[in-house]
């Protein structure tokens, strides 16, 4: 049958495309929530729409500080995994020293480990240290879990950069720090920033680790939580389908700036 047939030859694309929308419905879902103006407490029935949501993105009390207090966590936990994540994923790949067989398979633990089991893990050390759960604690938390993302992902890029690039730089005289900035950085950056941006997303969607380990501290995810146990306010869902559209945004900017430097750089 021809209909057969056509499914048959387009069965990768067709897969593709019911993948993409099973992703996408929810976030749709989320936007088009955003303009309802539900009667109760809960915003699971569309109701009437309404721009009010829009208009005060700040309007729930500690909405708009527990989403500063997560930026502010990710961000802190992305330079600081990002940085660590680094140093280990160069001594790793180019470096030459006892356990360090050991080391790279530890790397992969906290990405193979149930999440809870990790989070419980680092409150028992924690309690064990006498430290107060709070800030401090989740933000450590937080590096420690992005810490192996980030190793692996700028791992990947090192392993792949072609060590003449750096010979031919030493043979016209560049010290090893001038080798490092201008040839090995700008090499391994792509993977740099894809680690970094990696650990960024982990941290600030966080739930389990932030929830063991935050004492009184509430970061967004936790206020998200929190809320639907009483009522989940419209502007939840207007914060979401911002970041929605910010993050896609990113991601098309990125793809037509590459995109351009590509046919730049063809003859």
């Amino acid at each position: 049958m021809p209909a057969l047939r056509w499914i048959r030859r387009n069965m990768i694309v067709i897969a593709g495309l019911l993948t993409l929308a099973y992703m996408i419905v929810p976030n749709i879902v989320v936007m088009v929530f955003s303009f309802n103006k539900p009667n109760g407490r809960f915003n699971y029935a569309w109701q009437r729409f309404s721009l009010d949501a829009w208009k005060d993105p700040c309007g729930v009390a500690d909405l708009c500080g527990s989403l500063s207090l997560s930026f502010r966590i990710a961000i802190w936990a992305t330079i600081g995994a990002t940085v660590l994540g680094t140093m280990i994923a160069f001594a790793l790949v180019r470096y030459r020293f006892r356990a360090r067989g050991a080391i790279n398979s530890l790397i992969f633990l906290p990405m193979a480990m149930p999440e809870v089991v990790m989070a419980a893990s680092l409150l028992t050390l924690f309690l064990n240290m006498g430290a107060e759960l709070g800030y401090w604690t989740v933000l450590i938390a937080h590096i420690m879990f992005c810490l192996s993302f980030v190793v692996t992902a700028v791992k990947a890029r090192v392993m792949s950069m072609d060590p003449r690039l750096e010979e031919a730089a030493r043979d016209l005289y560049a010290g090893p720090v001038q080798t490092f900035v201008r040839v090995t950085l700008p090499i391994a950056a792509p993977g740099i920033a894809a680690g970094a941006l990696l650990a960024f997303a982990l941290s600030f969607d966080d739930f389990i680790i932030t929830n063991f380990n935050a004492g009184s501290t509430v970061t967004f995810p936790m206020f998200v939580w929190g809320s639907a146990q009483r009522g989940t306010p419209v502007q939840i869902n207007v914060i979401g389908t911002a970041m929605f559209i910010i993050a896609v945004t990113v991601v098309l900017v990125g793809q037509l700036v590459a995109n351009r430097r590509k046919n730049n750089a063809q003859p």
